[in-house]
């Protein structure tokens, strides 16, 4: 039996125009990302990233006057999701030493497939069978696109080193939306962006001293400052931001749908750095996972998510 559809809220309308920026802005981390890769270690400018974007968040959250030390009774659970989200940033780097920026991007678009299943296995949130479909499409589209549309290389399974670590660190960021929801205890999307990105700086200060300690930041390029300065303030604060807010008024796969953008954005960004258009028939792949975000973008009634918080 199909389904009733029910018209969305204006909750969720916000929830998805959040996550159309969201993945904007996260697809120039992976252009960017590629250029300075191999010029910086992964643990030290993801280190740069958090603790600059914990500064900017903080400010966010003191002119909002939305901290409360309530909020932070349970730290652990902020130590849980910034090393979720430490793990997928230092992979991501270390992946596109060797990924191209389009491919890496199609690695990212499994996502919504893998948050789908641990949002069932954290939430009970059920995938319809219009939204298993368009996952389906979707897997498809991407390994069409990471292996450039050849079938032999598919068959040998010839998957690059690069795009395999990056996919690792996607296995920890589709646990870390389920996560959100699942930890969250009333606290708005700000003031719980703060908690995990300052949690994460404290891990990967701990974890990586040595390694920032040892990267000369003052002789570092100008591309490399640059590409810092776009990850604190659009790539890390703004789209975790926007990931925290939509993440507590739509269900998980449906979130991470948005992913399926993100190859069609690193075209434009690369086009923008002066690449040439990918061959026709990998676009095919990428015009795939965009018919599978319509597909998911309907609301069904099953779908509705539990509200977890509000901002």
């Amino acid at each position: 039996m199909t389904p009733a559809r029910t018209s969305l809220t204006s909750d969720e309308v916000r929830g998805h125009l959040a996550m159309l920026a969201f993945s904007a802005l996260v697809a120039g981390s992976f252009s960017l990302g590629a250029i300075v890769a191999n010029d910086i270690d992964p643990q030290a400018i993801t280190a740069a990233r958090f603790g600059f974007a914990t500064l900017v968040m903080g400010m966010v959250v003191w002119f909002q006057g939305s901290f409360r030390l309530s909020y932070f009774a349970a730290p652990w659970r902020f130590f849980v999701l910034g090393g979720l989200f430490t793990i997928y940033f230092v992979l991501m780097f270390e992946g596109l030493k060797t990924a191209h920026p389009v491919s890496a991007a199609a690695v990212f678009t499994f996502m919504p497939l893998m948050s789908a299943i641990f949002g069932f296995l954290l939430l009970r949130q059920i995938t319809t069978m219009r939204m298993t479909l368009a996952l389906g499409i979707a897997a498809c589209g991407a390994l069409w696109v990471i292996f450039r549309g050849d079938l032999s290389a598919f068959m040998a399974l010839e998957i690059g080193r690069g795009e395999a670590i990056y996919f690792i660190g996607c296995i920890s960021h589709a646990l870390y939306t389920p996560m959100v929801r699942y930890l969250n205890r009333g606290e708005g999307a700000a003031v719980f962006t703060f908690g995990m990105l300052g949690a994460g700086t404290i891990l990967l200060g701990a974890l990586s001293f040595d390694k920032i300690a040892a990267t000369d930041w003052m002789l570092l390029p100008p591309i490399i400052w640059i590409t810092i300065v776009y990850l604190t303030l659009f790539s890390t604060a703004s789209s975790f931001f926007m990931l925290q807010y939509a993440t507590l008024r739509l269900p998980s796969a449906k979130v991470m749908a948005y992913s399926y953008l993100t190859p069609a954005w690193v075209i434009l960004w690369e086009i923008g750095f002066g690449s040439m258009l990918p061959p026709a028939h990998v676009l095919l792949g990428i015009g795939a996972t965009i018919v599978a975000l319509l597909m998911l973008l309907p609301n069904d009634a099953q779908e509705r998510p539990r509200v977890g918080g509000t901002e």
